[in-house]
């Protein structure tokens, strides 16, 4: 039983070898057989490898923006140019709205269904100084929800505590980038910064996001390494508080208006044209199967509460995302689709010079065959000789596809992501496609009469 087997190996053995013999001796026509193969082969992975980095860019934006969220942000109110009197005095106080409040945010927690956080967001363009340096940044008004939604890390430092909250305590926490520009060679956790008018102590420091100017652009966020984080009843009470009647609001409404300074002066509408306590409430849903069910119940239930006035939008980024990752995965099958073209060109290839082959070794073929080769060897034999060329090829379309995906991304920014799957993949590719387009060559060959084959000059 042994023997049968070793001598079935050994004929297997025996005709890869005569096989890469023959590939040796005309190096010239097997570079050129496999030509189709390598490019197939590196354009494969150099478009699986995009795939994989487009695929890769759009979960990190969704981290960025924070998994089954619904953003509610404050909207501009339209407000007509001429107001007839007449329907003026008709006016009542349903067409007054609060704005985006804290009243809103704790509603929505607390009477929606599967809503897991909400959390309320102030934010104000300050000046930050410290140890001479001065530069402009964002001061982000938070509760104790802003961490479990977005998921930021300390680096070093705590959180802020329910004392925080409740004494409204001038403490903040930074983004990284503020530490590297502000804190240079030093701890920041204890030191004081100074943002807008007062100083605030630093109690942590968040760890670096991976935040490109592409993702900024692409998803109209702001770089949260640059921010400052306070607690939000101290950004109220300590800073501007936009929901409060304050008397300079009452005195341009006692002028006529129902809207918010449309005849104060231009600093004075500056000033009150945003009348929202809040710039955003993010809402984190338990399931993203309910998002678009309990957007609508939001809008809904604000528009009640601010009396039937449409002063917010509400946005849900993960589908957004989604339609955006649809719209690149088409379009990495049709570059895919376009790669494979190129693989099948190379097999054509790969069949034509073979067949070429064939013709120009008919001596060859009927020698092996007057001294006891049967068609299965010379059928094997050129089958060997296919493979072997498409292997090869693959290996350096492999190698290719490396270097090609890795220029592409340092020429072009474009992230590039090659994984084991695209590697495996397109070497069984390759070793298919000499299988396939080396049988029918290998067929004409051994059908042959080696005596006619004698006789061929």
């Amino acid at each position: 039983m042994e023997k049968p087997l070793i001598k079935t190996i050994d004929k297997y053995l025996t005709n890869i070898i005569i096989a890469s013999d023959a590939i040796l001796d005309n190096k010239i026509r097997g570079l050129l057989t496999s030509l189709g193969i390598i490019f197939g082969v590196a354009s494969v992975i150099t478009m699986l490898a995009i795939g994989k980095g487009a695929e890769t860019t759009i979960l990190d934006q969704l981290k960025l923006l924070g998994s089954n969220n619904i953003i509610i942000t404050p909207a501009v109110k339209q407000v007509e140019e001429s107001i007839n009197e007449d329907d003026l005095a008709k006016s009542d106080k349903k067409h007054y709205s609060p704005g985006l409040t804290l009243a809103d945010a704790a509603s929505i927690e607390s009477i929606i269904p599967h809503v897991d956080f909400v959390s309320p967001e102030i934010i104000i363009e300050t000046t930050v100084i410290h140890s001479g340096l001065r530069r402009s940044a964002k001061l982000v008004g938070i509760d104790q929800n802003y961490w479990a939604i977005r998921e930021n890390s300390l680096k070093m430092g705590s959180y802020f505590s329910y004392t925080h909250f409740k004494d409204a305590l001038p403490v903040c926490i930074i983004g990284s980038e503020i530490q590297t520009k502000f804190f240079t060679g030093e701890d920041p956790i204890g030191k004081q910064i100074k943002c807008g008018k007062l100083w605030l102590t630093v109690i942590g420091v968040l760890t670096k996001q991976n935040i490109t100017s592409e993702n900024i652009k692409s998803l109209g966020i702001r770089d949260y390494n640059m921010d400052i984080y306070t607690p939000i009843s101290a950004m109220l009470i300590r800073y501007k508080h936009r929901g409060l009647v304050t008397p300079e609001k009452v005195m341009t409404m006692s002028r006529g208006s129902r809207f918010f300074s449309i005849e104060a002066d231009e600093e004075q509408s500056s000033v009150d044209e945003n009348y929202h306590q809040l710039d955003q409430i993010v809402v984190h849903v338990a399931d993203n199967k309910h998002i678009s069910m309990i957007s609508e119940v939001i809008k809904r239930m604000l528009e009640r509460r601010h009396y039937k006035v449409i002063d917010f939008e509400i946005s849900i980024p993960e589908q957004l995302i989604q339609q955006e990752q649809k719209a690149k995965r088409l379009f990495n099958i049709v570059l895919g689709a376009i790669a494979s073209i190129s693989l099948l060109v190379g097999g054509i290839g790969v069949m034509n010079i073979m067949l070429a082959s064939v013709l120009d070794r008919f001596k060859e073929i009927g020698i092996r065959q007057s001294i006891g080769a049967t068609r299965q060897d010379i059928s094997m034999q050129f089958v060997a000789e296919a493979v072997i060329i498409t292997i090869t090829g693959g290996c350096i379309g492999i190698l290719l596809g490396i270097i090609l995906s890795t220029g592409i991304e340092k020429s072009t920014g474009i992230t590039t992501i090659i994984t084991y799957s695209s590697v495996i993949i397109s070497f069984i590719v390759s070793v298919a496609v000499g299988l396939v387009f080396g049988i029918y060559p290998a067929r004409k060959a051994a059908l042959q009469d080696p005596v006619a084959l004698l006789r061929y000059e």
